[in-house]
């Protein structure tokens, strides 16, 4: 064992202390080069999903969109979700690009758009998951639905009410993106309004039900909700009836 010893120490003094420090170095690079390629490696995107006829056609009969209509929509959304990162998937940042052209620029109405839009919480959002979203802004969806998801919309904090501060930081977020100059006063003034007509229990929360009845009342509070071109959207992008290969 000492002469095992003794020969290893003996070997090591050939080498001059610059080449004992080239040896650290080598060995550092390698462990640092190895530990990159297993995460890129391990980060690796996925294959990106890949939608079969009976796909589309099962994702119709869930919408009121029809087989040609859906299969442009995942023309729309191929477009929407390889705009930063290729994966088949719509994230936040990509949507934020889409819509305010900048994916940095933090925007709490249209990030809440994106949650209500991420039905399986995962913090992405699959194809079937956006067709189902954009079929509640359908012309012909249902009330029910339209009222609900603006509900939730305003139920930031998912506790199945509405509340003051909720309602303060959603009209915030409105007149930050329209530009508008309003005082606090006036502020406050419309959160009472809509306290006053909607809170009819008086317990200072929003409830589905009371909800409900103020937006039956306040039928603009839904115009947003409706987007007319979804009626058919091969007419209202042309260039989508060109790439279509499916017949209804």
């Amino acid at each position: 064992m000492d002469s095992t010893r003794s020969s290893l120490e003996k070997s090591s003094s050939y080498f001059s202390p610059s080449e004992r420090l080239c040896a650290v170095l080598k060995g550092i690079i390698e462990t640092v080069i190895f530990n990159f390629l297993g995460c890129f490696n391990f980060h690796r995107l996925p294959p990106k999903p890949h939608y079969s006829f009976n796909d589309l056609d099962r994702i119709a009969s869930t919408t009121l969109f029809s087989v040609n209509e859906v299969e442009a929509l995942l023309d729309l959304f191929k477009k929407l979700s390889s705009s930063i990162v290729d994966d088949g998937l719509l994230h936040r940042e990509e949507l934020r690009l889409a819509l305010l052209r900048t994916p940095a620029s933090k925007n709490l109405f249209l990030d809440r758009i994106f949650d209500l839009f991420d039905e399986k919480k995962n913090g992405a959002v699959d194809f079937e998951e956006f067709a189902h979203a954009l079929n509640i802004f359908h012309p012909r969806a249902s009330l029910e639905d339209k009222i609900d998801f603006a509900f939730r919309l305003y139920d930031l904090r998912e506790t199945g009410y509405i509340e003051r501060e909720e309602v303060r930081q959603m009209l915030n977020a409105i007149i930050l993106e329209s530009d508008l100059q309003l005082s606090e006063e006036y502020l406050e003034a419309i959160i009472d309004k809509t306290f006053a007509d909607a809170d009819i229990d008086e317990d200072g929360k929003i409830n589905r039900e009371e909800w409900k009845a103020f937006v039956v009342q306040n039928p603009t509070l839904l115009k947003h909700m409706t987007l007319p071109s979804l009626t058919d959207i091969t007419t209202a992008f042309p260039s989508f009836i060109f790439s279509t290969e499916v017949d209804d």
